[in-house]
């Protein structure tokens, strides 16, 4: 049996069909390394408790972002590696997309949106749409009571990112995490430059980059907030695919 294991999960039926495409290059990159895939619905949330599930029934992403670490600590003593990746996650440069040997990773999130004044502003930050953790890792125990433990003495409401994205970048800003710099995530105005063959949000977000991204999360909310199109998506999916962002940039 493979020493590695893939888990994604959404709700069904999938709400964008540009999201099949995502989840098949995931699939395909599992293939070729070898690596285990397991996609799961709803079943995600039965590790949570049930105080957890009344405090986020608003907010099922954060739900979410709780239940992904509980389940790769379950399934975590039979694999030397879990790795969790966004359904949304699209990996279009499998060759490259090479996981690292550190004990634990979060992907790498440089986020370009335009400010109040209409300028284009960067936000270099870390996600959770990937995250790598090696068996008798130590940060995955920390990270998951904290989010816990943050969760239940909360009586207000949060915002999505509150265990996810925030958390992880306080944490890295302080502590400095391993990140995987290829796992990115593309906001709504670098999309729109990919579709276009261009431009200066995709120009920023590639001189931003650590290093060139061989997968991205592409933000499936945005399509729920009318900031992208599934046409859009479904475009950008195929430019990435067929073409390197330098070579857009």
């Amino acid at each position: 049996m493979t020493d590695t294991l893939i888990i994604q999960s959404h709700r069904s039926p999938l709400p964008y069909p540009w999201l099949t495409h995502c989840i098949e290059s995931v699939r395909a990159w599992c293939e070729v390394n070898r690596y285990q895939h397991q996609f799961i619905g709803d079943e995600l949330f039965e590790c949570l408790p049930e105080t957890i599930l009344q405090k986020t029934t608003a907010q099922p992403v954060i739900a979410t972002d709780l239940a992904r670490l509980l389940v790769i600590k379950a399934v975590l003593k039979d694999y030397s590696r879990v790795i969790w990746l966004d359904a949304d996650f699209l990996i279009f440069n499998p060759v490259a997309f090479v996981l690292s040997d550190t004990p634990y990773a979060v992907g790498r999130e440089v986020w370009v949106q335009h400010d109040f004044n209409g300028k284009l502003k960067l936000y270099k930050k870390v996600h959770n749409a990937f995250l790598m953790f090696h068996q008798h890792n130590h940060f995955l125990d920390f990270y998951a009571e904290t989010a816990q433990r943050l969760l239940m003495r909360n009586e207000g409401t949060v915002p999505p990112q509150f265990i996810g994205p925030k958390l992880l970048t306080a944490l890295h800003n302080v502590a400095n995490l391993h990140v995987m710099e290829s796992a990115g995530m593309l906001s709504p105005l670098v999309i729109k430059d990919i579709v276009q063959g261009g431009g200066d949000a995709l120009s920023r977000f590639v001189t931003a980059s650590p290093q060139t991204i061989a997968g991205a999360n592409l933000c499936g909310s945005s399509c729920e907030r009318d900031e992208l199109s599934d046409d859009e998506m479904m475009l950008a999916i195929n430019v990435l695919l067929e073409n390197s962002l330098e070579s857009l940039k």
